[in-house]
């Protein structure tokens, strides 16, 4: 029963709601990602390369006999993951740079455009007057 109330707890505090929500997100992502590097991306510098599919690109070190399977070696598919995790990478680096500027431009008191957190402000208002008194 305790481990039953601590995961309530747990639950309840939000950061289980917040994993959940970001790993739905991801997975979303991802199935974007992935169409568009294989149907957008790739098809162009398939193009660039005389209309090769880099998905199909391999190094067959043993073909397929009726009784053996073909050992290979997929480079193609290796070409296809980096495009991804580069996309995914630049895409998760420019929205971190965009929570970092509007964080930045939140937590700075002379900017008007955006509302000052109260905490901010609250804490800005006890060093003036601690300077104030200081200067005393």
């Amino acid at each position: 029963m305790k481990v039953i109330k601590e995961f309530k707890e747990f639950a309840i505090k939000g950061n289980m709601i917040e994993m959940a929500v970001g790993i739905v997100i991801g997975a979303s992502f991802n199935s974007v990602v992935d169409v568009l590097v294989k149907n957008v991306l790739l098809p162009p510098l398939s193009l660039l390369s005389d209309g090769v599919n880099f998905q199909d690109k391999k190094i067959i070190l043993r073909k397929r006999t009726s009784d053996l399977s073909e050992v290979s070696i997929d480079y193609g598919l290796l070409i296809n993951t980096l495009v991804d995790f580069f996309i995914v990478g630049f895409t998760i680096f420019i929205i971190v740079k965009f929570f970092n500027t509007l964080k930045r431009k939140s937590e700075d008191i002379t900017e008007s455009s955006i509302e000052t957190p109260t905490n901010i402000v609250l804490l800005t208002q006890i060093r003036d007057s601690l300077d104030k008194i200081s200067k005393k």
